[in-house]
């Protein structure tokens, strides 16, 4: 049986919930960081020394790192598709699942946390303007990559969907007007939140 340590409204959980529920894998979640605490515990760090979530545990092997864990499930559960079978395409969802952690992600944190989990009072407005216009910037270069693509990758559903589709929910979701116009990227986004494994997985409001 697989575990899964993490809450539900961590983007980074999300994207392991959804490969698992597009994968169908029987698993048990373990409700763990923010409000859930656990990761500070000794227990919590023989699993992920760096007391972040999710970690998974298959079967007795335990990883952390939510892209690699989407790409370690995809691989052993989803050969073919959602991990594709051509060594260039599987290298494009690649691409774009690195993408995601080390350029739209980080770009977009500040504005995410500014807008979302910070009282009006507080805000940085500043800062929050800044990530604005640095993730905007970013969600163009994804617009131009969608032109005349169905999925990421092309007309195949995989994993890096999943990866970007957890991102693009809070950048489409976002309270703000502060948003470039993006067709593509937006008709994307809707493919992907037809699929039935989504439901349930990535909530609107966010929090």
């Amino acid at each position: 049986m697989l575990t899964v340590w993490g809450r539900s409204t961590s983007v980074n959980v999300q994207k392991v919930l959804w490969a698992v529920r597009e994968l169908a894998l029987p698993h048990t979640l373990v409700p763990a960081g923010g409000e859930y605490g656990i990761v500070g515990t000794p227990e919590f760090a023989r699993l992920n020394p760096n007391h972040k979530v999710p970690v998974i545990d298959d079967g007795g092997f335990v990883l952390w790192e939510s892209n690699a864990i989407v790409r370690y499930l995809a691989a052993r559960y989803g050969e073919g598709t959602l991990c594709p079978a051509g060594h260039a395409q599987r290298a494009d969802a690649d691409r774009w699942m690195d993408w995601q952690a080390t350029e739209w992600q980080p770009a977009m944190l500040q504005a995410f946390w500014g807008l979302v989990r910070t009282p009006p009072g507080e805000r940085n407005q500043a800062a929050i303007d800044a990530s604005l216009e640095r993730a905007a910037k970013t969600a163009l270069v994804l617009e131009q990559a969608l032109q005349g693509r169905e999925f990421i990758t092309g007309s195949q559903f995989t994993m890096g969907d999943i990866v970007l589709g957890c991102a693009a929910h809070r950048w489409l979701n976002l309270p703000t007007a502060q948003r470039p116009d993006t067709p593509a990227l937006s008709s994307w986004y809707r493919r992907l939140m037809m699929r039935p494994a989504v439901q349930g997985v990535l909530m609107v409001p966010l929090r």
